[in-house]
């Protein structure tokens, strides 16, 4: 009799848990409010993350010129696409910026959402045909994948989207705010921009798509180190 009550109690411990468990995950599941920008699945003929958020392996070789006013850190997510790949917005929001001075040319568009938090489009091919105060739902067309050089978009065609605050200051990292199978967005490719360096001063700092910090335009450099290893 012991036996079958300690069984029933371990039985409804593990079932209590199980369910705690669920809701904790559907509740962090739902606490991410965007979604990503593309109609389509991921694929090599359609798009995928060719560049992380943060101190990836292209950010640190290049933060003294395309990332130093992002303290030295890729403030976006860039997802390789063809050229003239329909871009969705990620979320429910209103045109606030269209070409405004937030790099990312030759043409980029900047969206602020209810939620407080404001999106940026980057190297798009051309001009958005929009206008400021226009409004969007979620998953709605904003602009078409362009290249951020070149005049002929054969040049490492992406879509370059950033996450940021009302300030416009201040970037977050989108992995923890757009709903996404992140861990198979990189194709299993292992492109520069995919990998993070490893600073030997602190080799657990910074070391996936989830813990890259916040980032603060304008800012001090917080990857000028010279002890490092950055395949």
């Amino acid at each position: 009799m012991r036996n079958r009550v300690f069984k029933r109690a371990a039985i409804l411990a593990s079932l209590v848990s199980w369910a705690f468990f669920l809701a904790s995950t559907s509740s962090a599941q739902g606490a991410r409010p965007f979604g990503l920008p593309f109609a389509e699945p991921p694929g090599l003929s359609t798009w995928f993350v060719s560049q992380w958020y943060g101190n990836s392996v292209t950010a640190y070789w290049n933060q003294r010129v395309l990332y130093a006013g992002g303290q030295g850190l890729h403030f976006g997510i860039d997802f390789a696409a063809r050229c003239g790949t329909v871009v969705r917005a990620i979320g429910e929001g209103v045109v606030v910026a269209i070409d405004g001075p937030y790099g990312a040319g030759p043409h980029n568009l900047v969206l602020a959402h209810p939620n407080g938090y404001r999106s940026l489009y980057g190297h798009l091919l051309e001009r958005p045909p929009l206008e400021i105060g226009q409004r969007f739902d979620r998953g709605d067309p904003v602009g078409l994948v362009g290249a951020p050089v070149g005049s002929t978009c054969d040049q490492a065609p992406h879509l370059h989207l950033e996450i940021r605050d009302v300030t416009m200051r201040r970037a977050y990292n989108p992995v923890h705010l757009i709903e996404a199978d992140w861990r198979g967005l990189t194709l299993g490719l292992s492109l520069p921009g995919q990998r993070f360096v490893l600073w030997y001063g602190d080799p657990t700092l910074w070391r996936t798509p989830w813990d890259q910090p916040e980032i603060d335009f304008g800012g001090v450099a917080r990857n000028a180190w010279q002890d490092v290893w950055a395949p």
